[in-house]
């Protein structure tokens, strides 16, 4: 089987879409798939071409995968003009490269919105099945995350959106909670299914906390409480810091690492708090990710207050789970259900500081109960392991186009 795959971020790139697409493209060329990505130039998310790379066209071979890289227009990970722009420049480059690769499906992932549309554009012009692999549902995300009026260009995106629910052959949906919001808007049941994100359990595993970064930082007696990912608008980072400041603890440190658009703003703002508890690092390799979590003792995963987020399952979770870090999460709805199920933590009100002090005492206080959830972290990740659902994911590829 010949798959193509359309995503507007992969490796080098660390965020959650392009480590989800790369696990899964891997795992299925194992299993004899010939798969072939068309993604842009590493630039995620400063907007600045990764070392080694050009911002023009050019392939490699990734374990298996034939990564086909394309020309965009690169802007910073912030705003919302240039940003369009950039996706806009995707689409059309994606259009371009797609033209002549042979292909049996093309699978786009959802979002960012353009890069589904140029699947479906490729797949009507190459007389192909497509497959449309929906992470958020966008447009309707950036409305709640970015507050993005209602306009003309929305309720046209709004329009394509379900041009693409009804001539993709299947709907794959990262989260239950995506699949039943679709649903309810009228999709065919028989066209959805779900694949929730998982563990990289040969990358991700308990171990020692690094004693390099442990000097680096000044943690080595502290006991750490971290968040290692994107600073995005929906995020809500600032909300971290502000429970910071409440912290009178002096044992107790918030380590936060990565890049993101909001950055910036949490720099600021833990400069006028005077947070002498928290420490902001730059953003690391995928490769040291594993590293940075060791340091942990609580794993934060928090996402602004919107029901929106009420059917999220972020890849933070089994990351961090498969390390055997308790998680204290912001969230609600499926992510509360799965997380507590186990349990591999706890969940706070979003943005409700009370409860997330409260919660976090009983984490830290109690140790039994932390204990449990380390343990119940790893019965969680090799539940979710990623190489399963990759292959379980190939399977109903085949099957949706026979």
């Amino acid at each position: 089987m010949k798959i193509l795959f359309l995503t507007d971020n992969f490796p080098p790139e660390v965020n959650a879409p392009a480590t989800r697409t790369y696990e899964h493209c891997r795992e299925w060329a194992k299993r004899g798939a010939d798969v072939t990505v068309i993604t842009g130039v590493p630039n995620f998310p400063r907007g600045k071409v990764f070392e080694g790379y050009q911002n023009r066209r050019s392939e490699e071979i990734m374990d298996g995968i034939r990564v086909i890289r394309v020309r965009t227009y690169i802007a910073e990970n912030k705003g919302t003009f240039r940003r369009s722009l950039d996706y806009l420049s995707f689409y059309f480059s994606a259009l371009k490269a797609g033209i002549r690769v042979e292909c049996d499906v093309i699978i786009g992932t959802s979002p960012q919105f353009f890069t589904v549309l140029a699947a479906k554009r490729l797949a009507k012009f190459r007389k192909k099945p497509w497959i449309m692999e929906v992470r958020d549902i966008w447009p309707e995300s950036i409305k709640v995350v970015e507050a993005v009026r209602e306009s003309m260009i929305i309720r046209y995106l709004e329009k394509k959106e379900r041009q693409c629910y009804d001539t993709a052959e299947k709907v794959i949906c990262v989260t239950r909670g995506i699949y039943d919001r679709l649903k309810e808007r009228g999709v065919p049941e028989d066209k959805l299914k779900v694949f929730t994100n998982g563990s990289n359990l040969e990358k991700y595993f308990p171990r020692n906390k690094n004693s390099s970064l442990l000097k680096k930082y000044g943690l080595g007696k502290k006991f750490v409480v971290g968040y290692v990912g994107t600073m995005g608008l929906s995020h809500k980072l600032d909300f971290i810091l502000h429970c910071a400041s409440r912290i009178k603890d002096t044992s107790m440190h918030f380590l936060l690492v990565g890049e993101g658009a909001e950055k910036e703003n949490l720099l600021r703002l833990r400069s006028a708090l005077g947070l002498k508890n928290l420490t902001i690092t730059d953003g690391i390799p995928k490769t040291a990710v594993p590293e940075y979590l060791s340091l942990i003792d609580i794993a934060l995963i928090n996402l602004k207050k919107t029901d929106l987020f009420l059917g999220a399952l972020p890849s933070k979770i089994f990351e961090n789970a498969a390390m055997g870090k308790p998680l204290l999460m912001g969230l609600q709805g499926e992510a509360q259900r799965v997380v507590e199920k186990y349990p591999a933590g706890l969940s706070f009100k979003p943005e409700n500081e009370d409860d997330f002090i409260e919660k976090l005492r009983i984490l830290q206080r109690n140790k039994e109960f932390y204990k449990q959830c380390a343990n119940g972290c790893i019965k969680l990740a090799e539940d979710y392991d990623r190489k399963k659902i990759a292959a379980n994911m190939l399977e109903y590829i085949k099957a949706g186009i026979e």
